[in-house]
């Protein structure tokens, strides 16, 4: 009989949840350390929104320890960048988020809505958010796109055009009745019948 290490076994997973390790500067291993959910501060103009959802693998079991990021435009589809030359009216608005996935596999982001950007060839686009995924097992991060159902300009974005018409519902969240803020969801499929639409970028 082989005897066993008293330092355990090799972990099952290839990457993370060991990476939020170093992702969390005072060493508390909170998601929020570096990075918040919450990019709205109180000089941001702008209809603040909330998106929420769940990560499920290709079982269709939530993952618990997944971390997203997400960028966009301000409101007046401006974005924080030095590469962006337009004057940035709001200042204190970086356009950038992350959280991690609690023990369901939800997520939520606090933010505002964006406003349209143009494509590289100067088509309008219609407002959208850029995410991240990053996971266990997962050697290269997921890109993908949360546009919004409510949005008449979903019908001439460059981008979702390019998705199969059966599969753009993958990427577009869809607005919940609440009270106060909007609030829209997108619950993300990292493999299986209903994978989300990821872009090769």
């Amino acid at each position: 009989m082989q005897e066993t290490s008293s330092k355990g076994i090799t972990p099952s997973q290839t990457v993370g949840p060991f990476f939020k390790y170093g992702l969390t500067p005072s060493g508390q291993y909170h998601w929020n350390d570096a990075f918040t959910n919450n990019l709205v501060t109180p000089e941001t103009s702008g209809d603040r929104i909330r998106i929420e959802g769940r990560v499920f693998d290709g079982d269709g079991a939530p993952v618990p320890d997944c971390m997203l990021e997400i960028w966009q435009a301000d409101a007046q589809g401006r974005f924080a960048d030095p590469q962006d030359k337009r004057a940035l009216p709001n200042a204190t608005f970086r356009g950038f988020g992350r959280c991690g996935t609690d023990a369901n596999g939800d997520y939520a982001f606090d933010t505002i809505m964006p406003g349209a950007v143009p494509d590289p060839d100067g088509k309008p686009q219609a407002p959208h958010l850029l995410l991240a995924v990053f996971g266990r097992g997962m050697l290269r991060h997921l890109y993908t796109r949360i546009y919004f159902g409510d949005e008449a300009a979903n019908a001439t974005d460059p981008v979702l055009a390019l998705v199969p018409t059966d599969r753009r519902a993958t990427l577009i969240a869809v607005r919940e009745s609440g009270n106060g803020n909007a609030v829209y969801r997108l619950d993300l499929h990292l493999q299986g019948d209903n994978e989300t639409v990821f872009f090769d970028v």
